[in-house]
């Protein structure tokens, strides 16, 4: 397939670059990244899209995607499918779905969960909103990228699964790493705590896939000082994006917006910035009960 992908940072370019080594003909654009291996760079996001029959965008945030879509829209072809896999605020993924439908476009919202490493390795999970038809156009592209797309439902589904996620993680990540640190201050040793928490009913994919304590389970961010495997910034641009939705759709969130709270403290007057989501364990440590 001719492909565009447009917004090649941490995450686009090794999407890009699996699409490319499948033998797609992928070109990209970016306003300041490097052509990942095997993508031709066009001078324009307009140029990228003349003639593809699928356009993907991963971008900041709902605001750039609007501004992008305005110049995507007109220079793709009929029956194209313009697939954003940024995550997003719902609205934002609805108007542009809308505005792509107008012009006789496929439209999907499909952002991931599998971080950098999931994208490098093609390993990611896709949560996909928009039509039936767009969904089977794209689907042997989400195969190569990801080992799972989950079609959610009509635009903005994909948005909407995302954040349901994200929150649920924000939240279970706090509470492990609370949990490890009051094990500590009683005395329990973190390989015992692991292995009673793994395999008993606070079982979590914080704990189990991703825990926060460094030399305890599998690999983790924490093995590598906290290096971002998903920086809390992120974190804390999805669980707002969560209480913007939880607002607007008149959704009682207490635990989403106190999760929400703890990482912006972390991210804006601590040392969270540029540090993996899980690094909140070193801050629960080093504090008391207040």
């Amino acid at each position: 397939m001719k492909i565009a992908f447009i917004g090649l940072g941490n995450m686009g370019a090794p999407m890009a670059r699996n699409l490319a080594a499948a033998g797609h003909k992928v070109t990209g654009f970016d306003t300041a990244a490097p052509a990942p291996e095997g993508v031709t760079m066009a001078p324009s996001a307009a140029d990228a899209a003349a003639g593809a029959e699928v356009v993907f965008t991963m971008l900041p945030n709902g605001q750039i995607l609007r501004t992008v879509a305005d110049e995507l829209v007109p220079a793709m072809a009929a029956g194209a499918v313009l697939c954003d896999c940024s995550t997003v605020d719902v609205q934002s993924a609805r108007e542009v779905a809308a505005q792509a439908e107008a012009a006789g476009l496929g439209a999907l919202d499909a952002p991931v969960s599998g971080g950098v490493g999931g994208a490098a390795a093609g390993t990611l999970t896709f949560m996909v909103g928009g039509s039936d038809a767009a969904f089977v156009t794209v689907r042997p592209l989400f195969e190569i990228m990801g080992q799972k797309a989950v079609h959610c439902g009509g635009p903005g589904a994909g948005q909407a699964a995302k954040i349901c996620n994200n929150m649920i993680l924000g939240v279970t990540m706090i509470a492990t790493c609370e949990a490890f640190a009051l094990a500590d201050k009683l005395g329990l040793d973190r390989q015992k705590m692991f292995d009673v928490v793994s395999t008993s009913s606070g079982y979590s994919w914080s704990m189990n896939a991703y825990c926060p304590a460094p030399g305890v389970g599998p690999q983790s961010p924490a093995d590598n000082g906290y290096k971002p495997g998903f920086a809390a910034e992120l974190m804390l641009k999805d669980l707002r994006l969560s209480q913007q939705a939880a607002e607007g759709a008149d959704a009682d969130t207490p635990m989403g917006r106190l999760a929400a709270d703890l990482y912006a403290r972390f991210v804006e007057e601590e040392d969270g910035r540029g540090r993996d989501f899980s690094a909140m364990l070193p801050r629960f440590e080093g504090r008391g009960r207040s």
